[in-house]
């Protein structure tokens, strides 16, 4: 019987904490996932947090999620060498199970204070997300994934996005996390069928799940009249549920499921009571669902020759930046339509012809959160 570790996002934050404590101290947490790179505002972990993250790297259930590394920057920045030299840092002290990152690439010129949004799928950006997976693969020596992004402009990036994940990880034996509140994110604002999106991704490179809440942004134009978003701050919707007990048997190679949410949807007892019978829900799905399969595939690190400079594409940037300045300052979604029919962007990889007015509404108030925030 292969085992399923039923685990929980835990970082240092005090109402995600006091959300945790009663599954932590019930024993059912068994696995814990930390995002290391959020620890740009701390200038050391307390012992009694490096503690608790020993005690489940010692069993070989630590997992490393990062944040902040902008995967698809088209230009190597700064941000981007001092977050590997964390991660390598970092490994050195506690052992991580597997490292894995968002999908993406941040806006704005803060990485702590950008938006993770989709990039072209074509030739340069995959090369350089190829480039960036063996950086970060060699500065941990672990597994190494990529999360499925929450995000599209269009059908043709969701119908894409599975295959396009499976060519980017292939060179380094890597991963997925496939976060199953993204997919529902996918199904609600694509009007699709699960069956048919599932099958778009390469299930057996499947070693970890998400799943986690979100919220409705209210849009004319949208199916159902909202766009479902991926803002981590309410319990686990039903459908996920469904989802999750869905998807499970379809994933041979499945070690961790994950439950996320931020400290800020966890203020009240009714939101961390909600958080714990969510986990114990979730718990209960993993069990029912675990079932004898073949050898766990390790997806242990390919040893390779990184280049000693990272691999940059100018156009990519330009347009990058291009992007973010319409998004980031756009008086209203009729003036980022016009903006971007007017950019490098129009008529290329891009295809913002094709984009949904209702997501590119949507990625105008992530930007614009984001830089707020």
């Amino acid at each position: 019987m292969a085992k399923l570790y039923s685990s929980v996002a835990c970082n240092l934050d005090a109402a995600l904490l006091h959300a945790c404590y009663p599954l932590l101290e019930e024993a059912r947490v068994e696995a814990i996932e930390w995002s290391f790179d959020a620890l740009y505002q701390r200038n050391e972990i307390p012992d009694w947090f490096s503690a608790l993250l020993h005690a489940y790297a010692q069993e070989d259930r630590l997992i490393a999620h990062g944040v902040f590394f902008s995967l698809f920057s088209g230009r190597w920045k700064q941000e981007q060498t001092a977050w590997l030299k964390l991660l390598q840092e970092t490994s050195r002290e506690f052992r991580f199970d597997h490292v894995t990152e968002h999908f993406g690439f941040m806006t704005g010129r803060d990485f702590h204070h950008g938006a993770p949004l989709n990039i072209p799928y074509n030739a340069a950006t995959l090369a350089i997300g190829r480039d960036r997976l063996a950086r970060i693969q060699d500065a941990c020596n672990a597994p190494v994934g990529l999360e499925n992004l929450a995000f599209s402009y269009c059908l043709d990036d969701v119908k894409r996005h599975g295959s396009f994940l499976e060519q980017l990880i292939e060179p380094v034996n890597g991963f997925i996390i496939l976060d199953l509140h993204n997919m529902y994110c996918q199904l609600h604002n694509f009007s699709l069928d699960f069956e048919k999106l599932i099958g778009l991704y390469p299930l057996d490179r499947v070693r970890e799940i998400h799943i986690s809440g979100g919220s409705w942004q209210p849009h004319d134009l949208a199916p159902g009249l909202n766009v479902r978003r991926d803002t981590h701050d309410e319990g686990v919707p039903k459908e996920v549920f469904e989802i999750l007990r869905r998807t499970i048997p379809l994933c041979p190679n499945l070690k961790f499921v994950v439950m996320e949410q931020l400290g800020s949807g966890l203020l009240s007892s009714e939101s961390r009571t909600l958080f714990y019978d969510d986990f114990v829900t979730m718990q209960q799905l993993v069990k029912d669902c675990e079932r004898a399969t073949p050898s766990i595939e390790s997806f242990l690190p390919i040893s390779c020759k990184l280049p000693a400079t990272p691999l940059s594409d100018e156009l990519l940037h330009q347009q990058q930046l291009e992007l973010s300045a319409i998004l980031e300052t756009a008086m209203h979604l009729d003036d980022a339509m016009e903006r971007l029919s007017l950019s490098s962007l129009a008529h290329s990889d891009w295809k913002v012809e094709d984009w949904q007015p209702y997501m590119l509404d949507a990625a105008i108030e992530i930007a614009k959160k984001w830089k707020r925030s």
